[in-house]
This record gives C-alpha cells, sequence and structure tokens, in this order.
C-alpha cells in the first residue's frame, strides 16, 4: 500500500496550503482527494508536487507492505 502521509507534514512544514497547490499550481481537487485517501495517482503528479514542494518523493509518499495487497 502506498501511503501519502508524508506529504501532509511537509505540505504543513512548506509555504504552501492545498489552497494554494490548487488555484496557484493548478492541482485538482480531485488529486487532493486521492492524496486523503492514499489512492493511486500517476507518477508525473508526484513530479509535480515534489517540484512544487522542493521535497524528494519519499518526502510524499511511503511504501507499507499490507496483506490486501495483490498477489504477484
Amino acid at each position: 500500500m502506498i501511503s501519502y502521509q508524508p506529504f501532509w507534514s511537509t505540505l504543513k512544514n512548506s509555504p504552501e496550503t492545498t489552497y494554494t497547490l490548487i488555484t496557484k499550481h493548478h492541482i485538482s481537487s480531485a488529486t487532493i482527494d486521492k492524496l486523503r485517501k492514499n489512492k493511486p495517482m500517476n507518477t508525473t503528479t508526484l513530479n509535480d508536487l515534489c517540484r512544487i514542494l522542493n521535497c524528494k518523493l519519499e518526502d510524499i509518499a511511503q511504501y507499507i507492505p499490507s496483506e490486501s495487497d495483490q498477489p504477484l
């Protein structure tokens, strides 16, 4: 499972808010909702968030092994 919990800490420590991500940087409210609900998102969006927040991918997302993951 991918958790976006690190994103919220990174956002809190930055000058940006969800409002500025939406209005200034054109991140959709649907993307913010995906972050809240740990839903899948594409790497282009993750790249944009890293660029906007001037951070690394691990500052936005984290992999957590889960029994409910799809079997390989």
